[in-house]
């Protein structure tokens, strides 16, 4: 008989979330997503899980607020109970953010704090508060950017807490090694398909064209990777950044 194991993914209602979910239950992992707004595309997210076999339940979490957390997991928990019949996870994937393109002259206070408490302050205390229900033997996978290691136009303050998340990743695996939890960080590059970032055909076609591999990435190219990173083959893979991009920029 398997053994149960459960993740929680947190922007798991679509996009690359939604893969990596998926990804995950097909291999026989219950799930608990979290979604920001869109509940009508976490039910459905839900029953895409469910045909697989897995478990699933969602939870509303709006990341950027640390104050909401403890609610969250006292939510989390009784979803453990009740649904799944546990007390613990056995992995943990942040991936939930936005993005922003915006030149560093026009970038505003407001939108800086935003990508801050996004993409780190959320991230370093949901993480804090998560790693009390993570089972000792778990895996943290953090979702970074390409543009932690190349450059764009616009995108500053989005690239710098993302090469946060890469540091961060680090010092997780350091701190967190003696109860032999990984931390590992996937890093995609752009992404298009029920994403967050601008998404025209100029766009599309620019990427493909620094890309080695001639097109650009949807969100089934990234989830198989994270679905790695939480098997048994994984075991010695830590504190790594796996960057996925198809050979970006190379």
């Amino acid at each position: 008989m398997a053994i149960q194991k459960i993740a929680l993914v947190t922007g798991g209602s679509r996009g690359i979330g939604k893969d990596i979910s998926i990804k995950l239950a097909q291999k026989g992992v219950d799930i608990i997503l979290t979604y920001h707004s869109n509940k009508n595309e976490a039910e459905k997210t839900i029953a895409e899980i469910a045909a697989t076999g897995s478990k699933a339940v969602a939870i509303q979490l709006n990341t950027a607020d640390t104050n909401s957390f403890e609610n969250f997991f006292k939510e989390a928990n009784s979803a453990l109970q009740n649904t799944f019949g546990a007390d613990r996870i056995d992995f943990l994937i942040n991936n939930a953010g936005t993005s922003l393109t915006s030149p560093i002259l026009d970038t505003t206070v407001a939108q800086f704090d935003e990508m801050m408490n996004i993409h780190i302050k959320g991230v370093y205390f949901l993480t804090q508060k998560a790693l009390s229900y993570l089972r000792d033997g778990g895996r943290i996978i953090n979702i970074s950017s390409a543009t932690s290691r190349v450059s764009f136009p616009g995108v500053s303050a989005y690239a710098m807490m993302k090469g946060a998340i890469d540091v961060y990743t680090r010092y997780l695996a350091l701190e967190l090694g003696a109860r032999g939890i990984t931390a590992n960080v996937v890093a995609p590059g752009a992404v298009f398909g029920g994403g967050a970032m601008e998404d025209t055909p100029e766009i599309r076609t620019h990427v493909a064209s620094i890309t080695a591999l001639g097109r650009v990435a949807t969100p089934d190219d990234i989830g198989g990777v994270v679905a790695f990173l939480c098997s048994g083959d994984a075991n010695w893979v830590n504190g790594q950044r796996i960057e996925m991009t198809g050979g970006m920029n190379l």
